[in-house]
C-alpha cells in the first residue's frame, strides 16, 4: 500500500467513525436496542464494504495508474450495488430497526467519502516520479 493511499484510508476513517458512532447512539436513543444494533449492522456494513473497495482501487491502480478515474467509477458502481443487495436482502429483518440501519449508512457512508475527497483534496500527491527510471551517461569530455 502507497503511502499516499493509506493517508487517504486512514483520513476516510477518521471522519466516518465519528459519524457512524453519533449515528449509532442516536438509533439508540430514538429507537431502543433494535436502533443500537441497526446502528452497529450500518457502521459494520460501510467499514467493510468502503474499505475493502478502497483496497481493491489501490490494487487495481498500482501498477496502472492511468485507470485511475475508470477503476474508481466501478469501485464506487459495485460499492452502491452491493449496500443496495444488502438493504434488500435484509429489507424485512426483524433482528435490528430498519430506518435506524439507513440513516446509520448514509450518514456513515456519506462521511466516508467525505473524508476520502477532503484527504485526496489536501494531500500532496507527486504526479512524476521523482526517481528517473533511465539513468544517464555522463557527457563525454
Amino acid at each position: 500500500m502507497l503511502q499516499n493511499d493509506a493517508r487517504v484510508l486512514r483520513g476516510a476513517a477518521l471522519v466516518a467513525a465519528p459519524v457512524g458512532a453519533a449515528a449509532t447512539i442516536l438509533s439508540a436513543v430514538f429507537a431502543g436496542e433494535k436502533g443500537l444494533v441497526g446502528g452497529l449492522v450500518a457502521v459494520a456494513v460501510v467499514a467493510v464494504f468502503f474499505a475493502f473497495g478502497s483496497w481493491a482501487l489501490m490494487t487495481m491502480t498500482a501498477e496502472r495508474p492511468q485507470i485511475a478515474m475508470a477503476a474508481g467509477m466501478l469501485v464506487y458502481a459495485v460499492q452502491i450495488l452491493m449496500i443496495g443487495i444488502f438493504v434488500v436482502a435484509f429489507k424485512d429483518t426483524s433482528l435490528f430497526n430498519g430506518k435506524a440501519f439507513g440513516l446509520s449508512l448514509l450518514a456513515t457512508a456519506l462521511s466516508w467519502v467525505g473524508g476520502q475527497v477532503k484527504q485526496s483534496l489536501t494531500s500532496r500527491m507527486l504526479y512524476v516520479d521523482p526517481v528517473p527510471s533511465v539513468t544517464s551517461a555522463p557527457p563525454a569530455e
